[in-house]
Protein backbone atom coordinates (compact mmCIF):
# COMPACT_ATOMS: atom_id res chain seq x y z
CA UNK A 1 0.00 0.00 0.00
CA UNK A 2 1.40 3.42 -0.96
CA UNK A 3 1.98 6.26 1.55
CA UNK A 4 -0.87 8.19 -0.07
CA UNK A 5 -3.25 5.27 0.42
CA UNK A 6 -2.17 4.86 4.06
CA UNK A 7 -2.76 8.54 4.71
CA UNK A 8 -6.17 8.33 3.07
CA UNK A 9 -7.12 5.44 5.36
CA UNK A 10 -5.72 7.24 8.41
CA UNK A 11 -7.71 10.40 7.74
CA UNK A 12 -10.93 8.43 7.96
CA UNK A 13 -10.33 7.90 11.66
CA UNK A 14 -9.83 11.62 12.39
CA UNK A 15 -12.95 13.67 12.91
CA UNK A 16 -12.75 17.19 11.46
CA UNK A 17 -15.39 19.89 11.35
CA UNK A 18 -15.25 19.88 7.55
CA UNK A 19 -16.01 16.15 7.50
CA UNK A 20 -18.99 16.67 9.79
CA UNK A 21 -20.09 19.45 7.56
CA UNK A 22 -19.85 17.19 4.53
CA UNK A 23 -22.09 14.65 6.23
CA UNK A 24 -24.61 17.33 7.03
CA UNK A 25 -24.46 18.57 3.48
CA UNK A 26 -25.17 15.14 1.98
CA UNK A 27 -28.77 15.15 0.91
CA UNK A 28 -30.53 11.83 1.33
CA UNK A 29 -33.71 11.60 -0.75
CA UNK A 30 -36.83 10.62 1.22
CA UNK A 31 -34.89 10.59 4.51
CA UNK A 32 -38.06 11.05 6.59
CA UNK A 33 -39.65 8.06 4.87
CA UNK A 34 -36.54 5.96 5.48
CA UNK A 35 -36.56 6.90 9.16
CA UNK A 36 -40.25 6.01 9.45
CA UNK A 37 -39.42 2.38 8.54
CA UNK A 38 -36.45 2.17 10.93
CA UNK A 39 -33.69 2.90 8.43
CA UNK A 40 -30.78 5.20 9.37
CA UNK A 41 -27.85 6.53 7.34
CA UNK A 42 -24.20 5.69 7.93
CA UNK A 43 -21.58 8.12 6.57
CA UNK A 44 -18.02 7.35 5.60
CA UNK A 45 -15.53 9.38 3.60
CA UNK A 46 -18.13 11.46 1.79
CA UNK A 47 -20.33 8.44 1.05
CA UNK A 48 -23.33 6.96 2.84
CA UNK A 49 -25.36 3.80 3.06
CA UNK A 50 -28.68 3.03 4.73
CA UNK A 51 -28.92 0.61 7.65
CA UNK A 52 -31.96 -1.24 8.92
CA UNK A 53 -31.84 -3.19 12.17
CA UNK A 54 -34.52 -5.61 13.34
CA UNK A 55 -34.61 -7.53 16.62
CA UNK A 56 -36.43 -10.77 17.38
CA UNK A 57 -36.90 -12.35 20.81
CA UNK A 58 -35.44 -15.83 21.12
CA UNK A 59 -38.91 -17.32 21.60
CA UNK A 60 -39.99 -16.08 18.16
CA UNK A 61 -41.10 -19.03 16.00
CA UNK A 62 -40.16 -19.14 12.33
CA UNK A 63 -41.77 -22.19 10.80
CA UNK A 64 -41.13 -25.30 12.87
CA UNK A 65 -38.67 -23.78 15.31
CA UNK A 66 -38.15 -21.09 17.89
CA UNK A 67 -34.99 -19.10 17.27
CA UNK A 68 -33.65 -20.11 20.70
CA UNK A 69 -33.21 -23.66 19.40
CA UNK A 70 -30.13 -22.60 17.45
CA UNK A 71 -28.41 -22.16 20.83
CA UNK A 72 -29.43 -25.69 21.76
CA UNK A 73 -28.09 -27.27 18.56
CA UNK A 74 -24.75 -25.46 18.90
CA UNK A 75 -24.52 -26.96 22.41
CA UNK A 76 -25.42 -30.39 21.01
CA UNK A 77 -22.68 -30.11 18.39
CA UNK A 78 -20.16 -29.19 21.07
CA UNK A 79 -21.17 -32.24 23.12
CA UNK A 80 -20.98 -34.58 20.11
CA UNK A 81 -17.83 -36.16 18.68
CA UNK A 82 -19.23 -36.53 15.17
CA UNK A 83 -17.19 -34.83 12.47
CA UNK A 84 -19.40 -33.20 9.87
CA UNK A 85 -19.29 -30.17 7.52
CA UNK A 86 -22.18 -28.59 9.46
CA UNK A 87 -20.72 -29.22 12.90
CA UNK A 88 -20.55 -26.14 15.13
CA UNK A 89 -18.13 -27.86 17.50
CA UNK A 90 -15.71 -25.31 18.90
CA UNK A 91 -18.10 -22.43 18.21
CA UNK A 92 -20.40 -20.32 20.33
CA UNK A 93 -23.84 -19.34 18.98
CA UNK A 94 -22.83 -15.69 18.57
CA UNK A 95 -19.94 -16.74 16.32
CA UNK A 96 -22.34 -17.93 13.60
CA UNK A 97 -23.08 -15.30 10.97
CA UNK A 98 -26.28 -15.97 9.04
CA UNK A 99 -25.67 -14.16 5.77
CA UNK A 100 -27.59 -13.37 2.58
CA UNK A 101 -27.27 -10.80 -0.20
CA UNK A 102 -29.41 -9.16 -2.85
CA UNK A 103 -27.67 -8.28 -6.12
CA UNK A 104 -28.28 -6.40 -9.35
CA UNK A 105 -28.24 -9.67 -11.30
CA UNK A 106 -28.84 -13.34 -10.66
CA UNK A 107 -25.54 -14.38 -12.22
CA UNK A 108 -22.03 -13.74 -10.97
CA UNK A 109 -19.25 -11.65 -12.45
CA UNK A 110 -17.60 -8.28 -11.96
CA UNK A 111 -20.60 -6.46 -13.43
CA UNK A 112 -22.91 -7.84 -10.75
CA UNK A 113 -23.21 -5.51 -7.76
CA UNK A 114 -24.41 -6.33 -4.25
CA UNK A 115 -26.89 -3.70 -3.14
CA UNK A 116 -28.08 -5.32 0.10
CA UNK A 117 -25.98 -7.18 2.66
CA UNK A 118 -28.10 -8.87 5.28
CA UNK A 119 -26.88 -10.79 8.31
CA UNK A 120 -28.05 -12.05 11.70
CA UNK A 121 -26.25 -12.59 14.98
CA UNK A 122 -27.44 -14.70 17.90
CA UNK A 123 -27.12 -12.78 21.16
CA UNK A 124 -27.88 -14.06 24.67
CA UNK A 125 -31.41 -12.64 24.71
CA UNK A 126 -32.32 -11.92 21.09
CA UNK A 127 -31.51 -12.28 17.40
CA UNK A 128 -30.38 -9.11 15.65
CA UNK A 129 -30.72 -8.76 11.89
CA UNK A 130 -28.86 -5.94 10.17
CA UNK A 131 -29.25 -4.94 6.55
CA UNK A 132 -26.82 -2.62 4.77
CA UNK A 133 -28.31 -0.98 1.68
CA UNK A 134 -26.36 0.63 -1.15
CA UNK A 135 -28.27 3.75 -2.27
CA UNK A 136 -26.22 4.15 -5.46
CA UNK A 137 -23.18 2.51 -7.11
CA UNK A 138 -20.76 5.20 -5.90
CA UNK A 139 -21.11 4.30 -2.22
CA UNK A 140 -19.51 0.84 -2.04
CA UNK A 141 -16.60 2.03 0.13
CA UNK A 142 -19.06 3.02 2.86
CA UNK A 143 -20.94 -0.27 2.39
CA UNK A 144 -17.90 -2.52 2.86
CA UNK A 145 -16.33 -0.34 5.52
CA UNK A 146 -19.41 -0.80 7.70
CA UNK A 147 -19.87 -4.45 6.77
CA UNK A 148 -16.30 -5.38 7.63
CA UNK A 149 -16.58 -3.65 10.99
CA UNK A 150 -19.40 -6.09 11.84
CA UNK A 151 -17.90 -9.44 10.89
CA UNK A 152 -15.82 -10.46 13.88
CA UNK A 153 -17.15 -13.98 13.52
CA UNK A 154 -15.91 -17.51 12.80
CA UNK A 155 -18.41 -19.11 10.45
CA UNK A 156 -20.74 -17.95 7.71
CA UNK A 157 -24.09 -19.71 7.34
CA UNK A 158 -25.53 -19.24 3.84
CA UNK A 159 -27.71 -20.83 1.20
CA UNK A 160 -25.56 -21.36 -1.91
CA UNK A 161 -23.18 -18.76 -0.50
CA UNK A 162 -20.07 -20.70 -1.46
CA UNK A 163 -20.95 -20.51 -5.13
CA UNK A 164 -22.68 -17.10 -5.24
CA UNK A 165 -22.88 -14.71 -2.28
CA UNK A 166 -19.35 -14.90 -0.92
CA UNK A 167 -17.58 -14.92 -4.32
CA UNK A 168 -19.59 -11.78 -5.14
CA UNK A 169 -18.41 -10.15 -1.91
CA UNK A 170 -14.83 -11.05 -2.79
CA UNK A 171 -15.18 -9.67 -6.31
CA UNK A 172 -16.62 -6.33 -5.20
CA UNK A 173 -14.12 -6.07 -2.34
CA UNK A 174 -11.23 -6.52 -4.76
CA UNK A 175 -12.27 -3.35 -6.60
CA UNK A 176 -11.97 -1.21 -3.45
CA UNK A 177 -9.58 -3.24 -1.30
CA UNK A 178 -7.14 -0.32 -0.86
CA UNK A 179 -9.84 1.81 0.79
CA UNK A 180 -11.45 -0.67 3.21
CA UNK A 181 -10.26 -3.28 5.73
CA UNK A 182 -9.03 -6.65 4.53
CA UNK A 183 -11.57 -9.39 3.90
CA UNK A 184 -10.97 -12.13 6.48
CA UNK A 185 -11.22 -15.85 5.88
CA UNK A 186 -14.11 -17.72 7.52
CA UNK A 187 -15.49 -21.16 7.98
CA UNK A 188 -18.62 -21.71 5.90
CA UNK A 189 -21.77 -23.74 6.43
CA UNK A 190 -23.53 -23.78 3.05
CA UNK A 191 -26.99 -25.20 3.72
CA UNK A 192 -27.82 -25.48 0.02
CA UNK A 193 -25.53 -28.49 -0.36
CA UNK A 194 -27.17 -30.17 2.62
CA UNK A 195 -30.64 -29.49 1.17
CA UNK A 196 -29.62 -31.00 -2.19
CA UNK A 197 -28.36 -34.14 -0.50
CA UNK A 198 -31.54 -34.68 1.48
CA UNK A 199 -34.33 -33.40 -0.74
CA UNK A 200 -33.27 -33.22 -4.39
CA UNK A 201 -35.35 -36.32 -5.16
CA UNK A 202 -38.39 -35.35 -3.10
CA UNK A 203 -38.82 -31.63 -3.85
CA UNK A 204 -39.60 -30.01 -7.18
CA UNK A 205 -36.44 -27.98 -6.65
CA UNK A 206 -34.30 -27.12 -3.65
CA UNK A 207 -34.74 -23.37 -3.92
CA UNK A 208 -34.91 -21.86 -0.45
CA UNK A 209 -38.56 -20.92 -1.02
CA UNK A 210 -39.45 -24.60 -1.64
CA UNK A 211 -37.47 -25.82 1.36
CA UNK A 212 -39.18 -23.19 3.50
CA UNK A 213 -42.65 -24.22 2.45
CA UNK A 214 -42.30 -28.01 2.25
CA UNK A 215 -39.73 -28.72 4.96
CA UNK A 216 -39.76 -25.83 7.46
CA UNK A 217 -43.49 -25.03 7.13
CA UNK A 218 -42.79 -21.34 6.57
CA UNK A 219 -45.55 -19.61 4.63
CA UNK A 220 -44.70 -16.12 3.49
CA UNK A 221 -47.48 -13.59 2.99
CA UNK A 222 -47.24 -10.75 0.46
CA UNK A 223 -43.58 -11.54 -0.19
CA UNK A 224 -41.53 -9.78 -2.87
CA UNK A 225 -40.06 -12.61 -5.01
CA UNK A 226 -36.27 -12.68 -5.12
CA UNK A 227 -36.15 -12.56 -8.90
CA UNK A 228 -37.84 -9.12 -8.82
CA UNK A 229 -35.17 -7.61 -6.57
CA UNK A 230 -32.80 -6.50 -9.38
CA UNK A 231 -35.68 -4.93 -11.33
CA UNK A 232 -36.96 -3.04 -8.29
CA UNK A 233 -33.48 -1.82 -7.41
CA UNK A 234 -32.89 -0.47 -10.92
CA UNK A 235 -36.22 1.32 -10.61
CA UNK A 236 -35.08 2.74 -7.26
CA UNK A 237 -31.91 4.14 -8.83
CA UNK A 238 -34.09 6.20 -11.18
CA UNK A 239 -36.56 7.25 -8.50
CA UNK A 240 -35.13 6.68 -4.98
CA UNK A 241 -38.44 6.27 -3.22
CA UNK A 242 -37.99 3.77 -0.35
CA UNK A 243 -41.40 2.22 -1.03
CA UNK A 244 -40.05 0.54 -4.17
CA UNK A 245 -37.44 -1.47 -2.22
CA UNK A 246 -38.92 -1.97 1.28
CA UNK A 247 -40.29 -5.31 0.07
CA UNK A 248 -36.73 -6.41 -0.76
CA UNK A 249 -35.64 -5.69 2.81
CA UNK A 250 -38.51 -7.80 4.11
CA UNK A 251 -37.77 -10.64 1.67
CA UNK A 252 -34.11 -10.65 2.71
CA UNK A 253 -35.13 -10.62 6.38
CA UNK A 254 -37.27 -13.73 5.87
CA UNK A 255 -34.42 -15.45 4.01
CA UNK A 256 -32.12 -14.86 6.98
CA UNK A 257 -34.66 -16.16 9.49
CA UNK A 258 -35.07 -19.23 7.30
CA UNK A 259 -31.30 -19.82 7.41
CA UNK A 260 -31.53 -20.01 11.19
CA UNK A 261 -34.50 -22.41 11.12
CA UNK A 262 -32.90 -24.55 8.42
CA UNK A 263 -29.64 -24.84 10.34
CA UNK A 264 -31.64 -25.96 13.39
CA UNK A 265 -33.56 -28.48 11.28
CA UNK A 266 -30.53 -29.97 9.56
CA UNK A 267 -28.53 -30.13 12.78
CA UNK A 268 -31.30 -32.02 14.57
CA UNK A 269 -31.63 -34.45 11.67
CA UNK A 270 -27.91 -35.16 11.76
CA UNK A 271 -27.48 -35.25 15.51
CA UNK A 272 -30.59 -37.31 16.23
CA UNK A 273 -31.18 -39.68 13.28
CA UNK A 274 -33.11 -42.00 15.60
CA UNK A 275 -35.90 -39.39 15.66
CA UNK A 276 -36.11 -39.27 11.87
CA UNK A 277 -39.31 -40.86 10.52
CA UNK A 278 -38.90 -40.10 6.80
CA UNK A 279 -37.18 -43.09 5.19
CA UNK A 280 -36.11 -41.19 2.08
CA UNK A 281 -34.54 -38.47 4.16
CA UNK A 282 -32.92 -40.98 6.50
CA UNK A 283 -31.50 -42.92 3.55
CA UNK A 284 -29.88 -39.77 2.12
CA UNK A 285 -28.53 -38.89 5.55
CA UNK A 286 -27.02 -42.36 5.83
CA UNK A 287 -25.33 -41.89 2.46
CA UNK A 288 -24.05 -38.52 3.68
CA UNK A 289 -22.64 -40.05 6.87
CA UNK A 290 -20.99 -42.71 4.73
CA UNK A 291 -19.46 -40.10 2.41
CA UNK A 292 -18.03 -38.34 5.47
CA UNK A 293 -16.44 -41.60 6.64
CA UNK A 294 -18.81 -42.10 9.57
CA UNK A 295 -19.63 -45.71 8.79
CA UNK A 296 -20.97 -46.47 12.26
CA UNK A 297 -23.69 -43.82 12.05
CA UNK A 298 -24.36 -44.70 8.40
CA UNK A 299 -24.91 -48.35 9.32
CA UNK A 300 -27.19 -47.36 12.20
CA UNK A 301 -29.30 -45.20 9.85
CA UNK A 302 -29.56 -47.93 7.20
CA UNK A 303 -30.54 -50.40 9.91
CA UNK A 304 -33.36 -48.11 11.07
CA UNK A 305 -34.77 -48.17 7.53
CA UNK A 306 -34.31 -51.93 7.24
CA UNK A 307 -36.37 -52.45 10.39
CA UNK A 308 -39.38 -50.77 8.84
CA UNK A 309 -41.66 -51.83 6.02
CA UNK A 310 -40.35 -49.38 3.46
CA UNK A 311 -39.73 -49.27 -0.26
CA UNK A 312 -36.12 -48.47 0.61
CA UNK A 313 -35.46 -51.29 3.05
CA UNK A 314 -33.81 -53.52 0.42
CA UNK A 315 -31.56 -50.66 -0.72
CA UNK A 316 -30.68 -50.04 2.91
CA UNK A 317 -30.03 -53.76 3.34
CA UNK A 318 -27.58 -53.70 0.41
CA UNK A 319 -25.68 -50.73 1.84
CA UNK A 320 -25.51 -52.50 5.20
CA UNK A 321 -24.08 -55.55 3.47
CA UNK A 322 -21.39 -53.49 1.72
CA UNK A 323 -20.42 -51.85 5.00
CA UNK A 324 -20.29 -55.25 6.68
CA UNK A 325 -18.06 -56.53 3.84
CA UNK A 326 -15.74 -53.52 4.21
CA UNK A 327 -15.34 -54.32 7.89
CA UNK A 328 -14.72 -58.04 7.43
CA UNK A 329 -18.14 -59.26 8.56
CA UNK A 330 -18.67 -61.51 5.55
CA UNK A 331 -21.20 -63.86 7.15
CA UNK A 332 -23.47 -60.89 7.86
CA UNK A 333 -22.97 -59.52 4.35
CA UNK A 334 -23.82 -62.86 2.71
CA UNK A 335 -26.99 -63.16 4.77
CA UNK A 336 -28.12 -59.66 3.67
CA UNK A 337 -27.25 -60.27 -0.02
CA UNK A 338 -29.16 -63.56 0.11
CA UNK A 339 -32.25 -61.77 1.42
CA UNK A 340 -32.04 -59.30 -1.47
CA UNK A 341 -31.60 -62.21 -3.89
CA UNK A 342 -34.80 -63.71 -2.53
CA UNK A 343 -36.97 -60.58 -2.30
CA UNK A 344 -35.32 -58.01 -4.56
CA UNK A 345 -35.61 -57.29 -8.26
CA UNK A 346 -34.01 -55.36 -11.07
CA UNK A 347 -30.56 -53.83 -10.77
CA UNK A 348 -30.47 -54.14 -7.00
CA UNK A 349 -30.92 -57.90 -7.25
CA UNK A 350 -28.22 -58.03 -9.94
CA UNK A 351 -25.78 -56.24 -7.62
CA UNK A 352 -26.55 -58.67 -4.78
CA UNK A 353 -26.08 -61.66 -7.09
CA UNK A 354 -22.72 -60.32 -8.27
CA UNK A 355 -21.53 -59.85 -4.67
CA UNK A 356 -22.64 -63.38 -3.82
CA UNK A 357 -20.83 -64.71 -6.89
CA UNK A 358 -17.64 -62.94 -5.81
CA UNK A 359 -17.96 -64.39 -2.32
CA UNK A 360 -18.52 -67.96 -3.54
CA UNK A 361 -15.72 -67.75 -6.08
CA UNK A 362 -13.01 -66.09 -4.01
CA UNK A 363 -13.79 -67.07 -0.41
CA UNK A 364 -15.78 -70.31 -0.53
CA UNK A 365 -14.15 -71.58 -3.76
CA UNK A 366 -17.62 -72.78 -4.71
CA UNK A 367 -17.47 -72.28 -8.48
CA UNK A 368 -20.86 -73.88 -9.10
CA UNK A 369 -22.65 -71.46 -6.74
CA UNK A 370 -20.77 -68.50 -8.22
CA UNK A 371 -21.70 -69.61 -11.74
CA UNK A 372 -25.41 -70.01 -10.86
CA UNK A 373 -25.64 -66.51 -9.34
CA UNK A 374 -23.74 -64.93 -12.23
CA UNK A 375 -25.96 -66.60 -14.79
CA UNK A 376 -29.08 -65.47 -12.93
CA UNK A 377 -27.79 -61.90 -12.95
CA UNK A 378 -27.26 -62.12 -16.73
CA UNK A 379 -30.79 -63.39 -17.29
CA UNK A 380 -32.27 -60.52 -15.26
CA UNK A 381 -30.20 -58.01 -17.21
CA UNK A 382 -31.37 -59.51 -20.52
CA UNK A 383 -34.97 -59.26 -19.35
CA UNK A 384 -34.46 -55.60 -18.48
CA UNK A 385 -32.98 -55.02 -21.94
CA UNK A 386 -36.04 -56.55 -23.57
CA UNK A 387 -38.21 -54.19 -21.52
CA UNK A 388 -36.14 -51.25 -22.74
CA UNK A 389 -34.97 -50.47 -19.21
CA UNK A 390 -31.33 -51.39 -19.39
CA UNK A 391 -28.59 -49.86 -21.49
CA UNK A 392 -25.80 -51.00 -19.20
CA UNK A 393 -23.56 -52.51 -21.88
CA UNK A 394 -20.49 -52.29 -19.61
CA UNK A 395 -22.27 -54.17 -16.84
CA UNK A 396 -23.37 -56.87 -19.31
CA UNK A 397 -19.86 -57.18 -20.66
CA UNK A 398 -18.44 -57.62 -17.15
CA UNK A 399 -21.04 -60.27 -16.31
CA UNK A 400 -20.32 -62.21 -19.48
CA UNK A 401 -16.59 -62.11 -18.75
CA UNK A 402 -17.27 -63.40 -15.23
CA UNK A 403 -19.45 -66.21 -16.61
CA UNK A 404 -16.79 -67.13 -19.19
CA UNK A 405 -14.07 -67.24 -16.51
CA UNK A 406 -16.25 -69.36 -14.22
CA UNK A 407 -17.05 -71.75 -17.08
CA UNK A 408 -13.34 -72.24 -17.65
CA UNK A 409 -12.83 -72.97 -13.96
CA UNK A 410 -15.79 -75.37 -13.96
CA UNK A 411 -14.43 -77.26 -16.99
CA UNK A 412 -11.01 -77.42 -15.43
CA UNK A 413 -12.41 -78.88 -12.22
CA UNK A 414 -14.53 -81.37 -14.14
CA UNK A 415 -11.44 -82.53 -16.09
CA UNK A 416 -9.55 -83.01 -12.85
CA UNK A 417 -12.41 -85.06 -11.39
CA UNK A 418 -12.56 -87.31 -14.48
CA UNK A 419 -8.89 -88.06 -14.16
Amino acid sequence: MSIKQKLNRLKNHIVHEDVLKKEQDIEIPYLKRWESVGVKPFFFDGQYILIREVEYPLNYRHGLYELSEVIDVVDYWNDNEMEHPLSAKGHKPYELFFFDTETTGLKGGAGNMIFLLGFARILFDKVVIKQLFLPAPGHEVALYQRFLSEVNIKTLVTYNGKAFDWPQVKTRHTLIRNMVPQLPEYGHFDLYHAARRLWKNSLESVKLSNVEKDILQVNRKEDTPGYLAPILYHHFLKDPNPDSVIGIFQHNEMDILSLISLYIHLSKKLLFPDDNHDDKELFEMARWFQAQGNEKLAYFSYAKINEQSSSLHLKAKFEMAMLAKRNGRLDEAVKLWSEIKKHGQGFLKIKALVELAKFYEHYEKNIDAAYIDTNEAIQILKQLERMGVSKHSTQKEELLKRKWRLEKKKNKLEDLEER
